[in-house]
């Protein structure tokens, strides 16, 4: 392969993945307008062996260095050689959204105002097996919550000090030595990255430290049916509650 080529496949790869894993986040929110559950749309799509599994999970967004730069790159040499990629600007667009998606969950369920309000945070890292938080969609996420009064308490298996370096003298973030210790007085729960250490937690223990038995789950952890009978109001991403208030007000 000439280098030319060699190149461009490095980046073709990049977007094409962060390109399937946006075309899933529109189709959750469009599993939420029209009342389906993007659960069922992936495992049907998925086993479509032109599609396949890998890369079509709806959730918060991506981030980490490679795909957000990938992508952002390409559309800087694109347009610098005259050519407007209008796919990969959408692809950069549902994510930055996508990004924001908890937070608007988090206002439609409790409204615009969050002062004092106390939410327990499981995930900081971009992504499971690492402690990078390079444009990790919690960073957004506090960002936010803070803006309107809030404060976070926070737990993640790697990335606890590399988040204390970056939010150094905050008042409003409080990093916990365990997962159960983050629903202490908290008004919810919320999930920003999928550890194999959050997948199977005792719900018991959850329902009853929070003040509310909320969770917002940004990578579609749990079955909402199983939460709902167990008295949770549960927000995934195109599933769950997600799905009936976003229904109703449409």
């Amino acid at each position: 392969m000439d280098f030319r080529s060699a190149e461009l496949t490095k980046y073709a790869a990049n977007c094409m993945l962060a390109t399937k894993i946006s075309f899933m986040n529109e189709m959750a929110n469009l599993a939420e307008i029209f009342g389906a559950d993007i659960e069922k749309i992936r495992q049907g799509i998925g086993s479509d062996s032109r599609i396949g599994k890998s890369y079509i999970y709806p959730g918060c967004g991506y981030g980490g260095s490679c795909f957000p730069k990938d992508v952002r790159g390409l559309i800087f040499k694109s347009k610098a050689s005259g050519y407007e990629p209008k796919l990969l600007h959408a692809v950069e667009e549902v994510n930055i959204m996508q990004k924001n998606k908890l937070f608007k969950l988090i206002q439609l369920h409790f409204g615009n105002n969050l002062n004092k309000k106390i939410f327990a945070l499981w995930g900081l890292s971009f992504k499971p097996n690492t402690n990078d938080i390079r444009e990790a969609s919690s960073r957004i996420l506090m960002e936010s919550l803070w803006n309107c009064g809030a404060k976070v308490q926070a737990f993640d298996p790697k990335a606890m000090q590399e988040i204390a370096l970056a939010y150094r003298n905050n008042n409003n973030l409080k990093l916990m030595k365990n997962k159960e210790s983050t629903l202490d007085h908290a008004d919810a729960l919320i999930i920003c990255t999928e550890w194999k250490n959050f997948y199977f937690p005792d719900f018991k223990i959850i329902k009853s430290k929070l003040k509310n038995p909320v969770i917002f789950d940004g990578r579609n952890l749990y079955n909402p049916k199983y939460l709902k009978n167990h008295g949770f109001l549960y927000y995934g991403i195109g599933r769950g509650e997600s799905c009936l208030r976003l229904k109703i007000k449409n």
